[in-house]
């Protein structure tokens, strides 16, 4: 089953917290590591300390603030940068040679602003916070500059497509959903439309000689009594002929049929992790019986979905006889819903019969059998 967009949005969120969570205990453990040898006093570690979790506590609100949409760049991010500065001055030189890494932070830092600014300002800063980390890391440490060069570029240019990516991963599983959703609401509307075209195109006529005859008889009604009451005898023919047409066109609206029923049903019950095996004999039924099996199959699988944790379904239909079982009985399936109460008054109406309950073997078993 597809993940909904807020969960898909969690999930690469987390996903990024924990690639930051990542890079903080590495850093923050470098960090004690030094200190307990001495290298760095404990106003300094402190203080190191408190940069770094500055930076890394910062960096989830970062993400969140721009993966929805773009937004100007915020305090946050300006704090974010004194914090990786910080982390990386207050650090005595000997512990930046001996763990050339630290420079890391710096593009680590680039990556959350990328989020926040076009591709030729993110390339602008990132040519600046490379040029300043080689030339600082270079200097500290005493490594050539080439080599602390392509680290930094390799480094910044992976952490900052990687954020970009992910981001835009997330954008576009909105977008797809966005997108389903109008379509479907889309779909709803062309067919209201279409139902009111038809419903005006059934009625118009009608409704305008039911006027005109009733205006009529009404003037009539004081001259010629005879033609009045022949006039609302039409009337009365026309309200019952248009009322028919009505009905016909809703239960034209309303009818299913039963294979495609079946087979949007065990889409759906697949979907939803439950493996649904269907076996049909319904030759020789007439439309009525199928369009009524076709509404229990409906209701059932709706039953299934929202009030069970079925793993397996299966679905017979022998001649005018549908089962449905599943295993995923619940405490109180046996009080019937709304909806398979509506089922049931539809099937007994028609002449055929209901029933939907657990059977001793722990399934949930609904049978309905309909008039041939």
């Amino acid at each position: 089953m597809a993940a909904r967009p807020e969960t898909a949005r969690k999930l690469l969120l987390y996903w990024m917290d924990g690639m930051v969570a990542m890079f903080a205990v590495m850093f923050l453990v470098l960090t004690v590591i030094h200190w307990e040898h001495g290298a760095i006093s404990l106003p300094q570690f402190v203080a190191a300390v408190a940069c770094q979790l500055g930076l890394y506590g910062l960096f989830p609100f970062l993400m969140r603030e721009t993966y929805d949409r773009p937004r100007s760049p915020s305090p946050k991010l300006l704090v974010a940068g004194a914090c990786a500065a910080g982390a990386l001055v207050l650090l005595p030189h000997e512990q930046l040679a001996a763990t050339p890494n630290w420079m890391e932070v710096g593009v680590l830092w680039l990556s959350a602003a990328a989020l926040y600014l076009s591709l030729r300002a993110t390339v602008v800063l990132g040519i600046v916070v490379v040029s300043l980390a080689t030339w600082w890391s270079s200097s500290v440490t005493g490594r050539h500059w080439a080599g602390v060069l392509f680290s930094e570029i390799l480094s910044g240019v992976a952490l900052v497509a990687a954020m970009l990516v992910w981001r835009w991963l997330w954008r576009t599983i909105k977008d797809a959903h966005d997108g389903k959703e109008a379509k479907a609401r889309l779909a709803v509307a062309e067919e209201r439309l279409r139902f009111a075209r038809d419903l005006h195109d059934l009625l118009g006529h009608s409704l305008a000689v039911i006027s005109l005859k009733s205006e009529l008889a009404a003037k009539l009604s004081t001259k010629d009594a005879a033609r009045a009451e022949a006039e609302m005898a039409d009337v009365r023919r026309l309200a019952a002929d248009a009322l028919t047409e009505v009905q016909l066109a809703v239960d034209g609206y309303r009818t299913l049929d039963l294979e495609e029923e079946l087979a949007g049903v065990r889409a759906a019950l697949e979907a939803a992790g439950a493996r649904c095996v269907v076996d049909v004999r319904a030759d020789g039924l007439s439309p009525a019986a199928r369009a009524l099996l076709a509404w229990a199959v409906r209701e059932g699988a709706t039953n299934v979905l929202k009030h069970s944790t079925a793993t397996r379904c299966a679905i017979t239909i022998d001649r005018g006889v549908l089962e449905m079982r599943n295993d995923g009985v619940r405490d109180g399936a046996a009080d019937p819903g709304s909806g398979l109460r509506g089922l049931s008054e539809r099937l007994v109406t028609a002449g055929g019969s209901f029933s939907a309950e657990p059977t001793p073997t722990g399934e949930f078993l609904l049978r309905a059998a309909v008039p041939a």
